[in-house]
């Protein structure tokens, strides 16, 4: 780790859904920064994978199988956090859901019922659940900064995707009602809503080709004329996590190229 790198130096910090995509980003350069990290992905094996990568930049970190719409797995990963570290510094609420062979696509009528609790569950519940379990050790601390995730699709009113829509509508109205509530406790809770990201694994062919079609056909639409990667949103959750953005707190940074302006 670079000398003059160190705006997170010994910060322990929980990123949900680390394992893989924008959440490894995350981890990843907040190891650059100097943090400690837990990495919290339902995919253990790949977890770990992440977890040995942050060692080998000379940084602690751990791996931890979390189902984020459990109370029992987010309160177990708290818990054993604060055992391995002593504290817990910043939550970056990242673990979401949208893939499509997870979830059906289509108009809201003929969305399933069960489809639509498949995602708020994680994306919706998941963030409640992650933020409740962290905060009581924040609350003690007297410190702490809660990171959500929302999504760039809430502000043009996206198609066929009203499950994933809400529940990330719902995360931005989260962070400001827990921003209020947490504010006395010293605890700072802001959000990022990302734009159509290239995260995906290119061995995944179908849906790797399928969403590069979309990622092109969105470039139009920004003002830098470039498609979006994990490493353009690792800047804005590194700020959010640092001191930084001490005096921050309640807001959402939309990060998408100049697509939608706030």
């Amino acid at each position: 780790m670079p000398e003059n790198c160190s705006r997170l130096k010994d910060k322990v910090i929980i990123v949900t859904g680390g394992a893989q995509g924008i959440g490894r980003a995350y981890a990843l350069g907040m190891a650059d920064e100097g943090a400690k990290l837990v990495i919290a992905d339902i995919n253990l094996e790949a977890a770990e994978v992440t977890a040995k990568d942050i060692q080998g930049k000379g940084q602690e970190a751990l791996a931890l199988r979390t189902d984020v719409s459990s109370t029992r797995d987010t309160e177990a990963m708290a818990k054993k956090t604060a055992a391995r570290f002593g504290r817990i510094d910043v939550l970056v609420n990242n673990a979401g859901m949208l893939e499509r062979n997870k979830f059906g696509m289509g108009p809201f009528w003929e969305i399933d019922v069960n489809d639509w609790d498949k995602v708020m569950n994680v994306n919706l519940k998941g963030t409640f659940l992650c933020a409740r379990a962290v905060f009581p050790y924040m609350k003690t601390q007297q410190s702490g900064k809660i990171i959500n995730i929302s999504s760039g699709v809430v502000y043009f009113g996206a198609t066929n995707l009203l499950h994933y829509s809400a529940s990330k509508a719902g995360v931005i109205g989260l962070t400001r009602s827990m921003a209020r509530e947490a504010g006395e406790y010293n605890v700072n809770v802001n959000c990022i809503a990302p734009g159509a990201t290239q995260s995906w694994d290119p061995s995944e062919k179908e849906p790797y080709e399928s969403r590069q079609k979309i990622l092109q056909f969105l470039l139009p639409k920004r003002s830098l004329k470039r498609v979006e990667n994990p490493r353009d949103l690792v800047g804005t959750a590194i700020f959010l996590a640092s001191a930084d953005s001490d005096f921050i707190t309640g807001q959402t940074i939309i990060v998408d190229g100049g697509e939608v302006m706030n």
